[in-house]
């Protein structure tokens, strides 16, 4: 397994947001956990990736345990995310962002890069930005302030400030939240080129067709606790799953 949480609780004060939930990460997958708003879905992020400490339980990453970890460290190790609410430089340019999610990366600062002459990491810089922009298809906006796109195209920017990192492991937190229905599929198309480029992902999302035709096995959360996991085929006939989550009517819809 790439990642396992083993027995996760995390409880705030007297409430308990996670409850021994058990998950792994299977390298290659794409897997999807939805649930209900307030199942716990965002604070399991949270833990996976140090920006929440947990209250018991371990956090694996290649068989190594990372609880306790500190986010930029577990970063360094290959795990990038995207967040709920999206995270960029509204004020620089779209290339800029993506630059900035490669300085972990870069032996030298991007400003002593540039002022000092260091030519073959400035050349790596450039390509590289070229080759994410290219993946999240916002090459021709790269000298574009990122605050001035739209909603899906700062999406699709959040997710390329991720990738430039280089991840194994890539967490995308509501990757179409905010966009209409329209513009799904574009977005679709950008995880599937991550996808294909050997990288893990796992996505929480609310869109319930979208995580069936991305994903090859899904992970049901209710109540801060795992109610069930399994094939999308699977998933759309469980009982605890409709009940929670799916609802009949749209079981019906999708028989």
């Amino acid at each position: 397994m790439l990642l396992e949480c083993k027995d996760i609780v995390k409880n705030f004060g007297g409430i308990t947001a996670v409850n021994k939930i058990n998950l792994s990460i299977k390298e290659g997958e794409i897997l999807g956990i939805i649930g209900p708003n307030g199942s716990g879905k965002s604070t399991l992020f949270n833990l996976m990736t140090g920006f929440l400490p947990v209250t018991s339980g371990e956090i694996l990453y290649k068989g190594k345990n990372i609880t306790g970890e500190p986010s930029h460290s577990i970063g360094r190790l290959g795990i990038a995310r995207t967040f709920q609410r999206t995270r960029i430089f509204l004020k620089e340019t779209v290339r800029d962002n993506i630059a900035i999610g490669l300085i972990p990366k870069m032996k030298h600062s991007v400003w002593d890069t540039v002022t000092r002459g260091r030519k073959n990491e400035e050349r790596l810089l450039s390509e590289r930005c070229a080759e994410v922009l290219h993946i999240i298809g916002l090459y021709e906006y790269s000298e574009r302030i990122a605050g001035e796109l739209d909603q899906e195209k700062q999406k699709r920017v959040a997710i390329g400030i991720g990738l430039a990192t280089d991840p194994i492991l890539f967490l995308l937190d509501e990757p179409t939240g905010g966009i209409n229905v329209e513009e799904v599929s574009q977005l679709i198309d950008i995880i599937k080129r991550v996808a294909n480029k050997g990288i893990t992902i796992c996505l929480i999302e609310h869109k319930v067709k979208m995580i069936m035709e991305l994903c090859s096995r899904i992970v049901v959360l209710n109540f801060g606790e795992k109610i069930v996991e399994g094939s999308p085929g699977e998933i759309i006939r469980n009982e605890n799953a409709i009940r929670a989550y799916l609802g009949k009517e749209y079981v019906t819809e999708n028989k």
